[in-house]
Formats: structure tokens, sequence, C-alpha cells
């Protein structure tokens, strides 16, 4: 987890600083997997999802793994480059459009059909309030008689969501699906402490901005 932290700030996809929420609320931290647009820092990338994968046997329950768009296309892609390269895994993937194609291959679901019985695993950068997930979830169980198995998240944000649990765990209830995350944001600011790459009043700040508006797991 430490490596991967560190690789999320020293790339940018973790920022610190001040930044305006959709809430209206100021963040002292912004995850944006989107920075991530080469090719030797998307196949880390991958390599850390992949990684997560197996290590908390979630590959092992995974047929297909589905990226929501935009930003889950280019992990899912990546994740399942380096589950084969790296851990002699084959697993299929898709990805959804934002809107149907009318002419070719037609439809809304790119790369492996989905089939019944299919075991799927989401894979995206961060869960705000879950919609965008949830849309997709409707979109893979209208293509197929499928079973999600879990989610897999870059950073838990750990803020809460319209009730005193984080958005996380507000998800897992409305939609009875796992989440799991590689780092959490709490993790990611203290070893970017730790190296030298945010200031120790920074991290306190972070704690500060938790404590008031942090979720609970339980």
């Amino acid at each position: 987890m430490s490596e991967f932290a560190e690789f999320l700030v020293r790339s940018g996809a973790v920022k610190f600083g001040s930044f305006t929420l959709k809430s209206g609320r100021s963040s002292p931290y912004f995850v944006n997997l989107g920075v991530l647009a080469d090719g030797e820092s998307v196949s880390r990338l991958g390599a850390f999802y992949a990684a997560s994968l197996v290590e908390k046997n979630l590959v092992d329950v995974t047929d297909v793994l589905f990226g929501p768009s935009y930003k889950g296309i280019p992990i899912a892609v990546a994740t399942a480059i380096s589950l084969h390269r790296d851990h002699s895994r084959s697993v299929r993937f898709a990805f959804n459009r934002k809107e149907a194609k009318g002419h070719g291959e037609g439809g809304m679901i790119v790369g492996s059909p989905l089939r019944d019985g299919d075991r799927v695993g989401l894979l995206d950068d961060v869960i705000t309030t879950g919609k965008t997930k949830e849309e997709a979830i409707s979109l893979i169980r209208s293509s197929a008689r499928v079973d999600i198995q879990y989610i897999l998240i870059a950073v838990d944000r750990m803020e809460r969501g319209e009730t005193e649990l984080c958005a996380t765990r507000e998800f897992e209830e409305r939609t009875g699906i796992p989440v799991h995350s590689i780092a959490t944001i709490e993790e990611v600011a203290e070893v970017a402490a730790k190296r030298g790459l945010l200031p120790a009043s920074v991290l306190d700040l972070i704690r500060s901005y938790l404590a008031q508006h942090g979720g609970r797991r339980k």
C-alpha cells in the first residue's frame, strides 16, 4: 500500500490543497486518476489493481472485469493485462458506452459479451455518491444474469454520505455489493507525510476534516 500511496501522490493522481466538491464542500484532498495518461503510469496502475485483486482473493471469483465509462475503462484494461502478464491469470474485460451505438456491433457494452452466470468485478477510481456505479450495475444486469461480486476502487475518500455512514458503506447497504479499496485517503496522506511529500500541518488538516466530515464504516 505504501508504494501505491507514493505513486498516487508523485503522479498527481492525489493532490492536497483546497478543492471545491460538487456538494459545495471544500476538501483538502482530491483524487483524479484521469491524470495518468501515459503507458508507464497506466501500466503501473494496472499492476497495483491486479496485485490487490490477488491479495484480496478477488481474482478467484472474477470472470469479467468491468470498467464503468470513462475512468474505469483504462483501469479495467490495464488490470486485465497485468493479471495475465504478472500473475498468469487471463480474465475477460468489458466496459460501457455513454450512448448506445446504432451501427456496427451496436449496443452499450464493448469488449467481452456478458454471459449468464458470469462473476463480475467493477473497477473504478473512487466512490462519491455511487450513482454512476449503480447505473453501470443496472446496465450489466440488463445484459445478462450475472453475479456482481465486488467493486474495487483505488482510494476510499472516507467521507460521509447522506447519513453518518461513509459513502462506500452506504453503497454496500443499498446494493449488497462489497466495496474494496487499495488504500484510504488517510493512509495515502500518512505515507506522503512520512516520505516528505506532505507537511505535517496538512496531514493534521486532513485528519481534522475527516473528524468533521468522515463517515463510519459500521
